[in-house]
């Protein structure tokens, strides 16, 4: 076939673009690999004890079986088709049995307060003490971190202490080791020097205490307005990402302390809101493709009934019962509007919260299971031709998205890796997480 180009002016025409696109692959080199989470629990830092996720599971498997005593009534709160309140309910219980928290952040912030120098001083040296022993009994959850207090003005110096502390203790109680998939939070983050400044003191850290350089590694909260947009009218995120050096691992919204900045009156800070819609899309369009993790907020509807003690009436366990259903489903709907939204991972405040986190994750994923793996493997037998299955055109990017489905099914529990064979595609295939790549292996020139 003749061809008009010279392969020397070729080659010098596509000298300058190979340059710009390895440097815009290296910004978006696409999603991580590696588990992520499917929920964070914050509690307070004076309430921490090593074998918090322990206790924590334990509590969420007693709200479970008291208020779900059977699938029926699991379905009938969350509105599932028999069938698939059987396969959630089963999964729920085996989740909350085996491992009910994924990760934990051990607050200095919110969920502590501000309290005397000395009281938190105490506190940062106890909870590094608790984790330790964690460590040594092997009984922390797969994630755990610090949230400090954030770097404005007036807290800077007090959140620096608190990480101090902690970490200085940690390292001296454990010999120099951290847990694994430890990472620092960093809160109500408005400018790019509040991320730098925390990145250099783990550069301090690490050399002082003899920690593997980048071993530690931080998360930043998305929750004020500045962090959505900036004075120019532009958005920051990427600049506080650069301004990590590859530390920043995650971003996490803060629900109501942004729409409170909004303006947003109490009966209506809701993790639905539109207001937190907007801020939903602008970061995931800014972060998109870069690997960081992102995680919706929390709702603050807590289920617990409001009778205490083990000699209740049928009237109050009744009573008790609506209440806990209601904010279950309160809960279930704004975690289906997270997912929905192409966010997997959220905040719980209350172990009673775990039961509706995982019925959500666990049947958002199952209601679409049958038709995703038919569509995927129809799609990839015909070589990624498009495709008419029912009324549903899939086309090239349609793939890619089918695939997505089942590497977030697989992430979050919702599906084994037998049931994801369904598609016609290998564990392999799956775990290369590339659609493109899985139909140039199948090809055959």
């Amino acid at each position: 076939m003749k061809l008009s180009i010279p392969n020397d002016k070729k080659e010098r025409l596509f000298a300058d673009l190979k340059t710009a696109n390895e440097a815009f692959q290296n910004i978006y080199s696409g999603d991580r690999a590696d588990r992520q989470p499917v929920h964070t629990v914050y509690g307070g830092a004076n309430l921490f004890t090593f074998n918090m996720a322990e206790k924590l599971g334990q509590a969420a498997l007693e709200s479970f079986r008291t208020y779900a005593p059977n699938a029926t009534v699991f379905g009938e709160v969350f509105d599932l088709e028999d069938d698939l309140a059987a396969q959630v309910y089963e999964k729920v219980a085996k989740k909350l049995e085996t491992e009910a928290v994924e990760d934990f952040r051990i607050d200095f912030e919110d969920g502590f307060g501000n309290r005397s120098n000395e009281e938190e001083d105490a506190t940062a040296e106890r909870a590094a003490q608790e984790v330790a022993l964690g460590m040594t009994y092997g009984v922390l959850p797969p994630f755990i971190g610090i949230r400090i207090k954030p770097f404005t003005e007036d807290m800077k110096e007090r959140g620096l202490r608190t990480l101090d502390i902690f970490i200085s203790t940690l390292v001296e109680k454990t010999a120099g080791k951290l847990p694994n998939n430890f990472v620092v939070m960093l809160p109500k983050v408005t400018i790019p020097e509040q991320v730098t400044a925390l990145v250099d003191f783990f550069d301090i850290l690490e050399e002082t205490l003899g920690l593997r350089k980048g071993s530690l590694k931080m998360e930043i909260m998305v929750e004020t307005t500045q962090s959505i947009m900036d004075w120019d009218g532009t958005n920051p995120l990427m600049r506080f990402i650069k301004a990590s050096r590859g530390r920043c691992i995650a971003t996490h919204f803060g629900t109501y302390d942004y729409t409170a900045a909004c303006g947003i009156t109490a009966k209506y800070q809701e993790m639905d809101h539109p207001v937190c819609d907007f801020a939903h899309h602008v970061t995931k369009v800014a972060l998109a493709h870069t690997g960081i993790w992102l995680s919706d907020g929390a709702t603050n509807t807590m289920p617990i009934g409001p009778h205490r003690g083990d000699n209740l009436t049928d009237e109050q366990m009744a009573e008790n019962t609506k209440v806990v259903h209601k904010s279950w489903r309160k809960g279930y709907n704004h975690i289906r509007h997270s997912l929905w939204n192409g966010y997997y991972q959220g905040w719980d405040l209350n172990p009673a919260q775990l039961p509706m986190r995982y019925a959500a994750v666990f049947a958002f994923f199952l209601e679409s299971l049958d038709g995703a793996a038919e569509r995927l493997k129809t799609f990839v037998d015909k070589a990624a031709r498009a495709t008419l299955i029912g009324d549903i055109f899939d086309d090239a990017a349609t793939g890619q998205g089918l695939l997505n489905y089942f590497l977030k099914a697989l992430n979050s529990g919702a599906i084994t890796e037998e049931e994801a064979l369904k598609t016609g595609l290998t564990i392999e295939e799956l775990r290369g997480r590339s659609f493109k790549k899985i139909l140039e292996n199948r090809i055959v020139p």
